[in-house]
């Protein structure tokens, strides 16, 4: 019987190391990839020319697994040091807080969650097993221990007056990247407007209305009824205007964007995703809702991904964006990576210097790229985010 018992305890102890120690990096590493395919030379022209830059990424997905962002991992797609490498200025960390089960870009219910199991399999509090809105204040938490640990190298930016002094700072030779904090559907309101004050008092800046299904507030491209914006939506984005709190158009249905576009007093942004006219996916946009961005001032972050770009090169990238620099000017095209979201690219932040040579084979010049790898995106936070407040202090 004893060795029965101690046989009985080995089992559920090598189980649970292997669920909890080993499972959450095996899942990451097997959904964030990149791809190996060969990358293009790149020319002392774009190394030139990307050590000047200042460069903003309006989506990753980082703060969702469970690895320190300070040190450099051998999966995944973005840490602080490749963020360094890749000389990023600016770095947007969404907040995923649901996703369904049997994910695709077609048609997802609202009633089923992986995140439950990855939030127990990481260890996370107890109080995000079973809340969306302590999720995402969870991923606030980890940015604010980070940015604390980091030396003033990570730098938590929740005002147009933070992006002023980190571009100072990086003006000065210093070595500062900032983070601004975002999320990706709001269905972590748990349903009560009131709630965005709570996102806000932990940091988050910007917020996409809906994700992979329909919620109380929108419907999705990828939900069942994929309708426009409820009264609780419309709140929602008042609000989030009033406070500076950037709105987010990436999955939201194409009722939901029209409703969006016609009621927005403030820039609005599609962080991440592509356009219909190099990639026909159903997510990426239409040119009238390019346009519609256009009106508003706002910024269309194009993806590294195949559903984005329809396949994971670099020239693919270019080419989105210069049909939107085509269509309504070099101002409104951005970079929207979703690294480290459940996706496969041909190379992480490291190497965003294949960016700029793919830019510089497509005919942009050296202003363009400019405004195209940050300069639009910094325009952006500046006129969305409030000027004065500070960035909330680290936990």
């Amino acid at each position: 019987m004893r060795k029965w018992i101690w046989g009985l305890a080995v089992l559920v102890a090598v189980s649970a190391i292997g669920f909890f120690g080993i499972a959450p990096g095996y899942v990451e590493a097997s959904m964030n990839k990149v791809d190996g395919k060969p990358l293009p030379k790149v020319s002392a022209e774009a190394i030139a020319l990307h050590k000047t830059l200042t460069i903003v990424d309006l989506h990753s997905d980082t703060l969702m697994w469970k690895r320190d962002m300070l040190d450099r991992a051998d999966r995944g797609h973005m840490d602080l040091p490749r963020l360094q490498e890749g000389n990023v200025a600016l770095q947007v960390f969404s907040s995923v807080s649901k996703t369904p089960k049997g994910q695709n870009y077609d048609a997802n219910g609202s009633d089923s969650d992986n995140i439950t199991l990855l939030a127990v399999a990481q260890m996370q509090p107890a109080r995000t097993w079973n809340s969306l809105l302590e999720r995402s204040l969870w991923h606030g938490e980890k940015l604010d221990r980070a940015t604390a640990a980091s030396k003033g190298t990570l730098v938590k930016v929740a005002a147009s007056g933070n992006v002023d002094s980190l571009l100072e700072r990086r003006a000065k030779q210093e070595d500062a990247t900032g983070a601004l904090l975002s999320i990706e559907g709001l269905q972590n309101l748990e349903g009560k407007a009131e709630n965005l004050d709570k996102l806000y008092n932990a940091g988050f800046r910007m917020a996409g209305i809906t994700h992979f299904f329909d919620n109380e507030l929108a419907g999705s491209m990828h939900g069942i009824k994929k309708g426009g914006l409820t009264p609780l939506g419309r709140e929602v984005i008042r609000r989030m205007e009033e406070k500076g709190m950037i709105v987010d158009i990436a999955h939201c249905s194409r009722q939901c964007v029209t409703e969006i576009l016609a009621m927005a007093r403030r820039p609005v942004v599609s962080s991440h995703g592509g356009v219909q006219a190099t990639c026909k996916v159903n997510r990426n946009l239409s040119d009238e809702h390019i346009k519609g961005v256009a009106v508003t001032g706002g910024i269309i972050g194009i993806g590294y991904w195949d559903g984005a770009i329809c396949d994971t090169s670099p020239k693919s990238i270019a080419k989105a964006m210069k049909h939107v620099r085509d269509l309504v000017g070099i101002q409104h095209v951005a970079l929207g990576s979703d690294y480290d979201g459940a996706t496969t690219v041909r190379f992480d932040t490291s190497k965003l210097v294949q960016v700029t040579q793919a830019l510089l084979d497509e005919g942009f010049t050296p202003d363009e790229i400019r405004a195209v790898m940050g300069g639009n995106a910094l325009r952006v936070l500046r006129e969305g985010l409030k000027p004065m407040a500070k960035a909330p202090p680290a936990a």
